[in-house]
């Protein structure tokens, strides 16, 4: 027999349906609203077919036993440490391992802004399910959500879960999908950049490292990053470049050769093309 809810140990909010309405007209709370929130522990035998799609996307956070879900006739295994999110109006089911039940904390977000961020993030029914690197941080949220959701649903708390809600998102926003191993080469590419800023490294090296082409690897990660790899590589040089200027007492050809330039003329060509001015006039700047 499937169970919808009733577990011992649950705790369940569902937000009162005319209140939704109201919500979802006042500032702050019509971007993203939560209209449901919940802890289910060792939830054994729990299932929830909708067949009608309904208005609200769907977060779902594994962190103990495992389960499933299913959305367009593809099933995805969950294992502990991983989170689902099914976008609104998408018929789907889901349910808890019959051997080894789910722990599952779950929230259901409505509002004018969710489905932009969802598609911008690449978080739609054909990759819903995410490995999440720090579930103690995503399971924070979800905890202040269902705790603040627990206190009352006056303004203020619906405001609160609110921005606790659109936290979780762009966290779930930044990790990979686990049914695309095309996003994690693309990952770890990023990663590798983020730790040899410093160092000539070119496509052709990434590529080979991702095993992939160079101009199929080129395409993913503009696709995936919003630009190209050695351009993403400039940003992070540059980023580094900030900081020195703002810290250090170092010349302009220090933290030119810091930054992977033995050119200081062309780094400060560099640094004045993406910042719009030079080096020594951004240091000079008042900040903060």
């Amino acid at each position: 027999m499937s169970i919808v809810e009733g577990f011992p140990g649950q705790r369940l909010l569902v937000l009162p349906r005319p209140l939704i309405g109201k919500a979802l007209e006042q500032p702050g709370t019509a971007n993203v609203l939560v209209t449901d929130c919940g802890y289910f522990p060792e939830a054994r035998a729990h299932r929830i077919t909708r067949s009608t799609p309904v208005a609200q996307a769907v977060v779902l956070v594994c962190t103990a036993g495992g389960g499933w879900c299913r959305i367009a006739d593809v099933t995805h295994p969950v294992a502990p440490g991983q989170a689902v999110i099914i976008p609104p109006a998408v018929p789907h089911s889901y349910g808890s391992d019959p051997d080894d039940p789910w722990t599952l904390w779950f929230v259901h977000l409505d509002g004018e802004g969710l489905g932009a961020v969802l598609a911008a993030c690449g978080m739609t029914e054909l990759s819903p399910v995410r490995t999440v690197a720090d579930p103690y941080r995503i399971v924070a949220l979800m905890e202040e959500i269902v705790g603040t959701m627990e206190r009352d649903v006056s303004t203020p708390n619906l405001l609160a879960a609110s921005g606790a809600a659109w936290h979780l998102l762009t966290l779930l926003a930044s990790l990979v999908s686990s049914d695309d191993q095309r996003i994690r080469v693309i990952e770890e590419a990023r990663d590798y950049l983020r730790g040899h800023f410093a160092e000539k490294v070119g496509v052709s090296f990434l590529a080979r490292q991702a095993q992939l082409s160079p101009s199929h690897f080129a395409a993913l990660f503009k696709r995936q990053v919003g630009f190209p790899a050695l351009k993403y590589q400039t940003q992070l040089r540059m980023s580094r470049a900030r900081e020195l200027l703002d810290t250090t007492d170092l010349t302009i050809a220090n933290i030119a050769r810091k930054v992977g330039y033995d050119d200081a003329f062309y780094f400060s060509r560099q640094f004045r093309s993406v910042h719009g001015t030079s080096a020594l006039r951004y240091r000079a700047l008042h900040k903060g």
